[in-house]
């Protein structure tokens, strides 16, 4: 058994199987959160659809426990999110909003659950969040509401008494657009050098994961891409 091992949260989504395939090609150990099963993935934790939060995130976690066991895991990488658009006066405010908060706000409070329990001292907790909700989101409320209280949870989970383990970072990505096969699909007149490639974000993960340029737990870290260059960039 490999000694090095992730738990991808979303890791049937682009972003997700582009980690799961990073890692793995590194020798980890790669366990996959999801709806659907990423065959790539050495396990996987298929998550029940449920209109309930307590429900789901009892599933998850009690299928995480028996799946480990003893064993404590390197990095938990959060990636699951999604987009809807959306004013206050939209008559799909209800809809959208309640879809934003469960696919970043559940997956990524089930993600920092799990961190306490199952994470090695030392280890890395990231989360989804996005640059645009670092502002007002007019036009797509539910989604800035969902990705602002991700940041507001990275940063609370850096704070004393978080319950993370000694020496464990929470760092949270904010990325502007992501290049990703759907995203291409719904904007093909985009201009995609200012869009961050999924490999980046990967590779990024592996060297905070190894300890390699990792920010303070904490951080709010927005990845921006121009010319086809990217960096990444703390907040604060």
């Amino acid at each position: 058994m490999a000694a090095d091992r992730v738990i991808v949260y979303g890791g049937k989504g682009a972003l997700g199987s582009k980690c799961v395939q990073h890692f793995k090609s590194k020798g980890w150990w790669v366990a996959c959160i999801d709806m659907a099963a990423n065959e790539e993935a050495h396990e996987n934790v298929l998550v029940k659809m449920s209109e309930s939060f307590t429900e789901q995130a009892g599933q998850v976690s009690t299928d995480v426990a028996q799946l480990l066991g003893e064993q404590k895991v390197d990095a938990i990488l959060c990636v699951a999110g999604g987009w809807a658009g959306g004013s206050a006066g939209s008559k799909d405010l209800y809809k959208n909003s309640d879809l934003m908060w469960k696919q970043s706000v559940w997956t990524s409070t089930i993600s920092s659950h799990l961190a306490t329990l199952h994470l090695k001292p030392g280890g890395l907790l990231t989360l989804s969040g996005a640059k645009a909700a670092l502002t007002g989101t007019g036009g797509m409320v539910g989604y800035g509401m969902a990705k602002a209280a991700v940041h507001q949870l990275c940063q609370s989970l850096a704070a004393k008494n978080s319950g993370l383990p000694s020496g464990a970072a929470a760092v949270a990505i904010l990325p502007v657009t992501l290049d990703t096969p759907m995203n291409r699909k719904f904007m093909p007149d985009a201009d995609f050098g200012s869009w961050t490639p999924l490999e980046y974000v990967a590779e990024m993960f592996f060297k905070w994961t190894t300890g390699a340029d990792r920010p303070a737990s904490g951080s709010l870290m927005q990845i921006v891409t121009s010319g086809g260059e990217t960096q990444a960039v703390a907040t604060q």
